[in-house]
C-alpha cells in the first residue's frame, strides 16, 4: 500500500506496510539519518519529528498516520526559527555526544515558533521527555534562550 505525505517539502509516496514506524521509512527507505532511534517508545525524544508543526515521536508513530500530512525532520529544518537554533547550538557548545541533540532541536523549534520569550519552566516543560545521556541539560536550556534572543533580533 502506498503511503504519500510531504517531507521537508517533498511530496513522497512510499510503498511500505502501512504499520511501520514513521522513523524507519524516513531513515530505512528515504534516507534521512538525522533523526535517530533511541528507546523504540517514545520516552528519549531522540526520534522527535514536527508532523503539520507538532512535535512527534517518529519511533511510535505509524507511517499510516502522517498521510496527506507535512513531517519536517532534521535535515529540513530552515526558516528562522531553525538558523537560530543552528547558531545558539554551536555558539552555546551545546553538545557532548551528539547523538540526542536532532530530537532536542525539533522540540526547541516547536517552542521557539509558538513562543519568542519562553521562561525557563516554558523551556522544561517544552523540553521534558527528552533525554540526554551526556547530561547538557543546562547548555541545551540556555541555548534555546539565545535562539529566542537571535530570532527576536533577526538574527541568524
Amino acid at each position: 500500500m502506498a503511503v504519500s505525505f510531504e517531507v521537508n517539502g517533498i511530496r513522497r509516496s512510499l510503498e511500505v506496510d502501512p504499520a511501520m514506524p514513521l522513523l524507519w521509512a524516513l531513515r530505512d527507505t528515504l534516507g534521512l539519518v538525522g533523526t535517530k532511534f533511541g528507546c523504540g517508545a517514545a520516552q528519549c525524544g531522540a526520534c522527535t519529528v514536527h508532523v503539520d508543526g507538532r512535535a512527534r515521536r517518529s519511533c511510535v508513530t505509524p507511517v499510516s498516520a502522517v498521510a496527506g500530512k507535512r513531517v519536517t525532520t532534521i535535515e529540513g529544518l530552515g526558516g528562522e526559527v531553525g538558523a537560530a537554533l543552528r547558531s545558539a547550538w554551536i555558539e552555546g557548545d551545546v553538545p557532548q555526544c551528539g547523538y540526542c541533540q536532532p530530537g532536542q532541536i525539533m522540540s526547541a523549534a516547536v517552542l521557539l515558533a509558538e513562543n519568542d520569550r519562553p521562561t525557563d519552566e516554558d523551556v522544561d516543560l517544552c523540553m521534558a521527555g527528552n533525554v540526554c545521556r551526556c547530561g547538557t541539560y543546562v547548555r541545551i536550556r540556555r541555548a534555546i534562550h539565545r535562539a529566542a534572543e537571535l530570532k527576536r533580533e533577526g538574527r541568524r
